[in-house]
């Protein structure tokens, strides 16, 4: 498979996670019946997964516009994502 390809579905992969898991965390946010600490860490979290998802949407920008890409940073990047929105969904149904 073309390495060009293979970072930009990475980077593409990565993005869908990270605005996945900024979208579970804002759902727990948005939950009524919580503590003032506990809306605070969901925010927290919240903003965070959104800054991560601009940052994949940037660099996925950036390899299509340009052809520049580093795929062992795309990969990392996907898999990241991956396991920040596993590990929020996860947070999520413990709370």
């Amino acid at each position: 498979m073309n390495p060009y390809l293979l970072a930009v579905l990475a980077l593409l992969l990565a993005a869908i996670a990270q605005t996945s898991a900024a979208w579970i965390a804002a759902e727990s946010f948005w939950r009524k019946g919580q503590g003032s600490n506990s809306r605070r860490s969901w925010l927290a979290l919240t903003l965070a997964a959104g800054l991560l998802a601009l940052h994949s949407g940037y660099t996925l920008e950036l390899a299509l516009r340009t052809g520049l890409y580093d795929l062992r940073q795309a990969i990392l990047a996907a898999l990241i994502g991956l396991l920040f929105a596993l590990g929020i969904y996860g947070l999520r149904r413990q709370a």
